[in-house]
This record gives C-alpha cells, sequence and structure tokens, in this order.
C-alpha cells in the first residue's frame, strides 16, 4: 500500500498481463504455426460440408422417403463456418483476438471432427446401427418440426429445477448456518444431515409418488432434498472455519449478533457457500431428470421417454442435446454470477 501511494501512477496488472510482459517474441515459424491452429475450426467444417453434400450415403433414398437428409445440417455448419472465417479475419487486426482463437481452435475443431465422424458412421456408412443412431441431420430436423412442444418442455423443466433448486438452497443456507453458530442447533441438524445427506435423493422417488399430493411438489421436493444437503454441509464447514479473530474484531466496533452472522459470517463463507451451490446443482438436474421420467407428465424428461417408446429416436437425441445445452448455460450464469459475487477473492495484481 505504502508503494503504491509513492507511485500514484502505477496501475495494477492482471496474471494474464504478467505472462503477456513476460512471453517471448515469437519466431516467424510460429507465428505461421499459430495462423494455421487458428484456421482449423474453419477448415474442418468446410470439410463436414464437403462430406455431406458429396459423399455418397449409405442408400440411395427416394423422394418421398419421410427421413431423406435435407439441407439444414449443411446451412447449420456453415454458420459455424461464416463465423470462424470472420474470427480469422479479425484476429489479423487484432492481437487479443488472435489469442483467443489461437487457445480455443483445438478445442473446437476437435468437436468438429467429432461431428465429421459421426455424420460418416451413421449416414454415409451406416457403422452405427439406425435408427438407434439418427445423422446430425436427421436430429436438427427433429428439433424444427417439434420445436413448439420442445419449448414448452424446457419451461417447464426449468421452472420445476429452479422451484427445487432455490427451496433446497434456502433451507441449506439457513441450516448450515444455524448448525455452524450454534451447538444446539447442529445438536438437531447433524442426525437429519448424517441420515438423509449420503442417500441419494432419487431413492424416495416411490414413496414420494404415492405421498405427495402433486407430481410438481413431488418433484420440487426430490429436487430440493438433493440439493440441500451440500448446501448445509459445505456452509457448516465455511462457519466453523471462519477465523476468531474476525468475530472479535467487529465486537471491538460494537457489532451485535446479527451484525455477525449477516456482515461477518456470511460474507467470509460465501466461497464455501457458491461451492455447495455448484455441487448442488448438478444433484438438482439429475434429480430433475429422474422424476421427469419417472412420474411428471411434462418436461424434457418426459418428453425423451414419451420419444422413445414410439421409437423416433432422433426426436429422442434432439431432447438430449437440448437437455445438455439446458444446463451447460445455467451452469454458465451460475458461473459468472460466483465469479462477480467473488471477484473480491482473485489474485494475480500487483
Amino acid at each position: 500500500m505504502g508503494q503504491n501511494k509513492l507511485n500514484p501512477e502505477r496501475k495494477t496488472l492482471s496474471i494474464w498481463d504478467l505472462r503477456q510482459l513476460e512471453a517471448k517474441p515469437k519466431t516467424f515459424l510460429q507465428k505461421a504455426i499459430d495462423r494455421g491452429i487458428c484456421f482449423l475450426p474453419f477448415l474442418v467444417t468446410m470439410a463436414i460440408i464437403l462430406e455431406y453434400k458429396f459423399a455418397p450415403n449409405y442408400k440411395n433414398f427416394t423422394a418421398l422417403d419421410q427421413n431423406k437428409p435435407t439441407n439444414v445440417y449443411a446451412w447449420f455448419i456453415g454458420i459455424f463456418a461464416c463465423i470462424y472465417f470472420a474470427q480469422n479475419i479479425a484476429a489479423f487486426f487484432s492481437k487479443k483476438v488472435c489469442e483467443k482463437l489461437r487457445y480455443n481452435a483445438p478445442i473446437y475443431a476437435s468437436a468438429f471432427i467429432l461431428l465429421l465422424v459421426y455424420d460418416i458412421a451413421t449416414l454415409k456408412t451406416a457403422a452405427l446401427p439406425l435408427p438407434y443412431f439418427p445423422w446430425p441431420d436427421a436430429i436438427l430436423n427433429a428439433i424444427i418440426i417439434d420445436r413448439v412442444i420442445l419449448w414448452k418442455s424446457i419451461c417447464h423443466s426449468l421452472l420445476l429445477l429452479f422451484t427445487g433448486y432455490f427451496t433446497g438452497a434456502i433451507i441449506g443456507l439457513v441450516t448450515g448456518i444455524s448448525a455452524g453458530w450454534s451447538e444446539k442447533a447442529r445438536y438437531w441438524i447433524m442426525p437429519l444431515v448424517k441420515v438423509l445427506g449420503p442417500i441419494p435423493s432419487t431413492t424416495y422417488l416411490p414413496i414420494i409418488l404415492i405421498v405427495a399430493t402433486s407430481l410438481f411438489g413431488g418433484s420440487v421436493f426430490l429436487i430440493a432434498l438433493g440439493v440441500w444437503y451440500p448446501v448445509t454441509m459445505t456452509t457448516m464447514t465455511g462457519v466453523n472455519n471462519v477465523p476468531k479473530s474476525f468475530f472479535e474484531a467487529a465486537r471491538t466496533f460494537g457489532a451485535k449478533k446479527s451484525a455477525l452472522i449477516f456482515k461477518v459470517a456470511i460474507p467470509a463463507v460465501s466461497p464455501y457457500i457458491f461451492q455447495g451451490l455448484t455441487q448442488g446443482m448438478s444433484i438438482a438436474c439429475i434429480a430433475l431428470l429422474v422424476a421427469e421420467m419417472m412420474g411428471v407428465e411434462a418436461g424434457l424428461g418426459w418428453y425423451i421417454n414419451w420419444q422413445r417408446g414410439w421409437a423416433e429416436f432422433a426426436k429422442m437425441y434432439a431432447a438430449v442435446i437440448i437437455i445438455c445445452l439446458t444446463f451447460l448455460t445455467v451452469n454458465v450464469i451460475l458461473t459468472l454470477i460466483k465469479k462477480r459475487v467473488l471477484s473480491w477473492k482473485d489474485g494475480g495484481v500487483i
């Protein structure tokens, strides 16, 4: 702090900035290799389009065949090809764009290579047995055909997920803080944690289906129970690990008991809380799918069961992909909130 006062013009530098300052200048060959790697996603997407359009299919589809390939997949991959081409053009004018593209290009190219291999193994060679493994174009068309019911299923699943998740998270915070703060509360809470916690919440599904007055309410309880345990344990652990000096310093300034909890304990244990919330989201997603497949009459899990019963495997795969994208988006949002709230913990500045 004293050094900053003596040199007020000094700026804070992140770890990324320090690494850039310490990096050695690249040779012409290294720059050429980096440019080639940046172009990999674009080249692979173009290879997918050429393979899909010109490589022969495993059979000749008739004009009246409902399952015949369309141009949807080619247009879908073409969008990504345009994006990566534009990024490569921008990389010539922006070093930041170039570095980011160079870092992500191998992962993106690998993902598209998997799509290329899967399309060859299904539509082009039928190495994977049909109709159990539909080709990508069939899956995309299934999403377009059932887009209305899929959207309704997504909304129902998210409503159920967040209702159960926030219910379990709030109860977990209350029980975790209470058990970590008070010996009396811990005396009553710990037996419940030891009995209910280690057992997966999905174990209670048959009982919930019998006892619950509604399938939605029973599913909310199932998800909340799964979220409650990790949030309670991590919060309680965090409260127990808060240094006593924090509370002593707050008391010297006249802080009351409520201030010690809300202004000292909770901010100090926020990393533990988010750890429990992250674990709880994974458990909630699993419990959601189990509940929808076993009992709830709506949602993505229900849709998967419905289409599997009619042997509509393309639509089933479409719902699985949407589930993955939905849960990935939810976890990304939770991670962004975590980084925002815990920004005070970020190191690497001078």
